[in-house]
């Protein structure tokens, strides 16, 4: 079993419905999760249907993982609108699926997917837009357990070169 550091990086999204009843536009958030470590992005106020993040959070990993778990291998986000006077709502979710990348990174060292945009589903099950997230696995990275916080919620924003939507990925 070989340990590492998964990086994923939530850069922005685009073509998000609106839930808002009243003032217009949302305030969205990605909750990302990973087993049982769920991290939360910042909340993209006032930037609609076209948030951005570019925010980096870390997870540790294991492959193969044999812990038993029901989704070994999946990475969930879901897509919240921030409210302030009623609980939050759902815009919608999406899954990465991990295991290709984290063989792919035990077998060469590294692994990474640039940025790509995955679509995001509704709570009706319908296409709700879409998020673009890169992800880098790093397999036997040294993890320092003083510094646990890190990899406890931790993130860091960086900048990164914003795509125009016309632009082919």
């Amino acid at each position: 079993m070989v340990n590492g550091l998964l990086e994923v990086v939530l850069v922005d999204a685009a073509g998000f419905g609106d839930t808002e009843c009243f003032l217009g536009g949302i305030d969205p958030y990605v909750l990302i999760k990973y087993k049982s470590h769920e991290r939360e992005s910042s909340v993209a106020r006032g930037e609609g249907s076209k948030p951005m993040w570019n925010e980096k959070f870390n997870f540790r990993v294991q492959y193969p993982d044999d812990s038993g778990g029901s989704d070994p291998y999946k990475l969930f986000f879901k897509v919240m609108d921030k409210d302030t006077f009623s609980a939050d709502d759902m815009v919608g979710q999406t899954v990465i699926y991990l295991e290709d990348l984290l063989a792919l990174g035990v077998e060469k060292g590294r692994a990474e997917i640039h940025p790509r945009k995955y679509s995001v589903v509704g709570p009706n099950q319908s296409f709700n837009g879409g998020i673009r997230v890169g992800l880098i696995f790093t397999p036997n990275k040294v993890i320092d357990d003083e510094n646990e916080d890190e990899f406890g919620g931790w993130k860091e924003a960086f900048h990164l070169h914003h795509k125009d939507d016309d632009e082919e990925e």
